[in-house]
């Protein structure tokens, strides 16, 4: 075993929400320049109504994933993304295609576990959570 990592237990949620966070940045920021398509897909999907969906998927991952970087409210967050990924999960992928199929629901429920440590972890270290919290 490696006991003396536990002294560095406080950068594994960092490591985790910096990661997130910039995956769905990525993921939200398409949504912003293609506000037509997606609202359009939504509403063929059955999200609806679908401009109101858009722009709250859009702020959860967009403005989230900047939030998650910064370490800004990361438990409120990540129960956010985790919502978004029970959805997309369900309403896009279940059912359609399998766990690790071309397109299968893996990532999304990969995403959503990273969220759920965030949660029960919290933001970690170099985090504006951890700097409100405790000061630097």
């Amino acid at each position: 075993m490696l006991i003396f990592l536990y002294g560095f237990a406080n950068f594994a949620p960092a490591a985790i929400r910096l990661m997130l966070g910039a995956a769905f940045i990525a993921h939200g920021y398409p949504k912003l320049k293609n506000r037509a398509g997606v609202t359009q897909w939504f509403d063929s999907i059955g999200i609806k109504p679908a401009p109101f969906w858009w722009f709250v998927v859009f702020v959860t991952e967009f403005f989230g994933g900047i939030a998650l970087v910064l370490g800004a409210f990361v438990q409120i967050v990540a129960v956010l993304l985790m919502i978004n990924m029970l959805v997309a999960m369900w309403k896009v992928k279940w059912g359609k295609v399998g766990f690790s199929a071309q397109g299968g629901w893996e990532l999304d429920a990969a995403y959503f576990v990273m969220a759920l440590a965030l949660l029960l972890s919290g933001a970690g270290a170099y985090s504006v959570d951890m700097w409100r919290l405790f000061g630097w």
